[in-house]
């Protein structure tokens, strides 16, 4: 790896290390189906968007809940002392990629056979406080 290619990684952890986030993948459920539920709580305050997870009836939102959590999880062990009410804590981005897809075959009528796919995807949740978004614009 060349200095140039090896600086901009060594950059690349860096900012890594002061973002809070959680990955699930292989999740089976197709993306579409995950990026309605994921859509409405992209921007929110966490408490809200837990509420929302809570409360809605489509299945994909249970396991979006679950993300959210451990994302909140990985930002109190990276940030101890510090309480989650007074923290202002949000969903910064939420990202619904797709995962792979296993091919079926369903029997049809007259001896033939349709293709079925069945879907996966995998979320990528940040969180973020809303404070030191506005600490970085008064810093530029």
């Amino acid at each position: 790896m060349g200095a140039r290619k090896r600086l901009a990684a060594d950059k690349r952890k860096e900012d890594k290390k002061h973002q809070y986030f959680a990955v699930l993948r292989n999740c089976p459920t197709s993306p579409r189906k995950m990026r309605l539920v994921v859509d409405s709580i992209r921007g929110m305050e966490v408490n809200k968007a837990l509420d929302v997870l809570k409360f809605s009836s489509k299945e994909a939102s249970r396991r979006v809940e679950k993300l959210l959590l451990s994302a909140i999880a990985n930002w109190q062990a990276k940030n101890e002392g510090v309480r989650l009410e007074e923290s202002d804590l949000y969903v910064k981005t939420v990202m619904v990629d797709s995962g792979r897809i296993l091919k079926r075959l369903r029997p049809a009528p007259q001896g033939r056979a349709h293709r079925i796919k069945k879907r996966s995807n995998h979320v990528t949740i940040y969180v973020d406080r809303k404070e030191s978004v506005v600490e970085e614009n008064l810093n530029q």
